[in-house]
């Protein structure tokens, strides 16, 4: 079987797979189930054409790492081909272990369990079925591995998961402010110290690639109607489990009821095959499909909350620089009292949280520019732009949504 297969990308062209080892990965269930989740959650209550997926975006971050792998051949590194498929691999499973609607349900399903966790579990059990060939790609994921820099391609500030979802969100979405020159940065990619730097001559690149993070950030991943939807999604299956362990008949498909009807900790879930196989089993249809089965419930709280995130009548929301103060929120109470909610049950239509954005952290993994006189400095100081420094600010701003059209006061 001729297992060299090249996809048609929309944001690349044609993606080749580079062996067969990758193509066997690429057709495992484990997957395959990324056709089924959604890249941006709801975003597409905003922007209709993000409608992209998971499958999408792991192929295409696969696609930048062999042109950087490349990049870096080419300016003398050596790569063994072992560390060449490796790499490819471990970006390509990066995300396998998402949930539904990607970032949307990952502190409702499990008890505040980041993808990346999950992710790792579900490598191991495909090394485990393949009798130790991704030993390597579990290595570079998790940092282990001696050369750095293969992990820096692959979770960094300046990793190809970062840039192939810059791109290809952006395509998708058509907030063109999020374009950023991809080809230019991998082409300026090097390794000085086993650390991964971008050549001076790409700092313009870099430059452009933090503000367009933080401008994305702002109009797409923290859209306030993204955020209604989501607020709305996570109370509707909160509703759900909790009517499902006070034993009342809810819909979900069985893989799904097991986490509805149980709050699954990190420790049951290594303790426990079932919790393995039914997570790997969940996407967004489940979901959707109880979103419509529940909007007909009898349970007037869990039915109303599906109906208007179905028809898209959403929640309103408010945005603060300071957290809301009691003033603001008894006019909320005030109205939801006056529709009938009890006042056990606000919490559902009335949800406070808050969101942060850093388009640079410098105190994680740096972006490091290598100097005209081979000096490698902080992109933060190696750049004239005193907006790259107020970048590593990280801006929080505070949100209340509620069922009733209502503006708050001070």
């Amino acid at each position: 079987m001729n297992k060299r297969k090249i996809f048609n990308d929309p944001v690349y062209g044609f993606i080749t797979i580079p062996s067969d080892l990758v193509f066997d990965l690429i057709e495992h269930p484990y997957f395959q189930r990324l056709r089924r989740i959604r890249q941006l959650g709801l975003a597409e209550l905003v922007y209709p054409g993000a409608l992209h997926t998971r499958f999408h975006h792991a192929l295409g971050a696969m696609h930048l790492m062999c042109q950087a792998l490349n990049t870096l051949r080419a300016k003398g590194h050596l790569i063994w081909d072992a560390e060449w498929e490796a790499a490819q691999i471990a970006i390509l499973l990066h995300d396998v272990g998402h949930g539904p609607f990607s970032h949307v349900l990952e502190k409702t399903i499990f008890a505040n369990t980041p993808h990346e966790y999950l992710s790792l579990q579900i490598m191991k059990e495909l090394n485990r079925q393949l009798n130790g060939r991704l030993d390597l790609a579990i290595q570079m994921f998790e940092g282990s591995y001696p050369r750095h820099f293969f992990h820096q391609l692959i979770s960094s500030q300046l990793d190809m998961d970062r840039m192939d979802y810059l791109n290809r969100d952006c395509f998708f979405t058509g907030v063109a402010e999020g374009a950023i020159g991809t080809d230019r940065i991998i082409k300026m990619l090097d390794v000085v110290d086993d650390q991964l730097v971008v050549e001076f001559k790409g700092i313009l690149s870099i430059e452009n690639f933090l503000n367009a993070r933080r401008l994305m950030y702002w109009q797409v991943y923290l859209h306030k109607t993204s955020i209604c939807g989501e607020v709305m999604l996570i109370q509707a299956i909160r509703r759900a489990r909790e009517l499902v362990m006070s034993g009342e008949a809810v819909f979900a498909p069985p893989h799904f009821l097991l986490f509805l009807t149980n709050t699954v900790t990190l420790s049951q879930f290594e303790a426990d095959s079932a919790y393995f196989h039914a997570f790997t089993q969940i996407d967004d249809y489940d979901i959707w499909s109880c979103v419509k089965s529940w909007a007909g419930h009898f349970d007037t709280v869990l039915s109303s909350i599906c109906q208007r995130l179905l028809d898209r009548k959403l929640y309103k929301i408010q945005f603060s620089d300071e957290p809301f103060n009691q003033n603001q929120l008894s006019q909320i109470h005030q109205q939801l009292v006056a529709q009938g909610v009890p006042e056990e049950l606000q919490s559902y239509f009335l949800v406070q949280g808050q969101s942060t954005n850093a388009a640079y952290v410098s105190s994680k993994e740096r972006i490091l520019i290598k100097m005209k006189d081979s000096s490698v400095r902080d992109i933060a100081d190696a750049s004239d732009l005193p907006t790259i420094k107020a970048l590593s600010n990280i801006v929080r701003k505070y949100y209340v949504c509620w069922m009733k059209p209502l503006t708050l006061q001070s």
